[in-house]
């Protein structure tokens, strides 16, 4: 297999990656075979899982600009993925210029075409850097330079907590990052869920097991599980819903059924 340009020296290309995966869902260019073949699995058992995927994307432009709104102007994206069109900085800046943004990933891949996609962007930035250790994360001289946690501040875990098992404590550490904010920051996340698929929960599972086999294990937690990370905050309305139904910009019956495979939330600092 040759590798492209893009691709990192350091990355092995001949595994599959989620966030390649994912950006392949959403009609992006910086996968490798490898990645359709584990994506077309998948959609073997879940067909419309890029339907899924753009929800999620959906929802999170309309959190990015809500908080926006609510007068937020530093946002810190952990599991930010493979840039694409219409990506946190860019909704965030053309709403409030100026508006601070550090994306965090530990995906060679993504991290590396972010630094590209921000080049000459002063005022965002990326840290190569995993969830499950936030204390690296809010060290980062990134995180430091753009970032003031004694005001508030949008921490979006979009589509990354269902991949950290339970073994490595995703409370604690979502408990963790919460317990570093100002009053006033907001926390916008989306969680899959066998709860809204239109599918018997077998036939979802089958999707499941080609995440297992590539070694990513998702995990698809309920919506009370999901409501736990939200503890120590005050959801904004809606509350935590289908991704569709987190304020719509458009009629949620006009959506494809498997939009409604997840679930969606933000919540807020006392």
């Amino acid at each position: 297999m040759e590798r492209p340009a893009w691709a990192p020296r350091s990355i092995d290309i001949s595994v599959p990656s989620v966030s390649r995966i994912y950006d392949f869902y959403l009609g992006g260019s910086h996968n490798f075979e490898v990645d359709r073949e584990a994506a077309r699995k998948a959609m073997e058992f879940m067909p419309g899982l890029p339907k899924t995927m753009q929800a999620n994307r959906a929802f999170m432009r309309r959190a990015v600009r809500f908080a926006a709104a609510e007068g937020i102007t530093q946002f810190l994206d952990i599991g930010s993925g493979i840039p694409t069109f219409g990506n946190v900085h860019e909704v965030a800046q053309a709403a409030v210029p100026g508006a601070r943004v550090v994306y965090v990933d530990h995906d060679p891949v993504a991290v590396a075409h972010s630094e590209a996609v921000l080049a000459g962007n002063d005022d965002a930035g990326v840290v190569a850097a995993d969830l499950r250790k936030p204390r690296e994360i809010l060290a980062s001289p990134q995180v430091e330079r753009l970032i003031d946690l004694n005001r508030p501040v949008a921490l979006l875990l979009v589509a990354i907590l269902h991949f950290v098992e339970d073994a490595d404590d995703p409370y604690g550490a979502v408990a963790e990052l919460r317990d570093a904010l100002a009053p006033g920051s907001l926390l916008i996340l989306t969680h899959a869920s066998y709860e809204g698929i239109p599918l018997p929960a077998e036939r979802a599972e089958g999707a499941v097991d080609v995440y297992r086999d590539i070694r990513n294990p998702l995990i698809m937690r309920s919506r009370d599980e999901i409501a736990r990370f939200f503890e120590g905050y005050d959801m904004v309305e809606p509350g935590l819903v289908p991704m569709p139904l987190w304020r719509p910009e458009s009629a949620p019956e006009d959506e494809d059924p498997f939009a409604f495979s997840g679930f969606a939330g933000v919540g807020r600092t006392a």
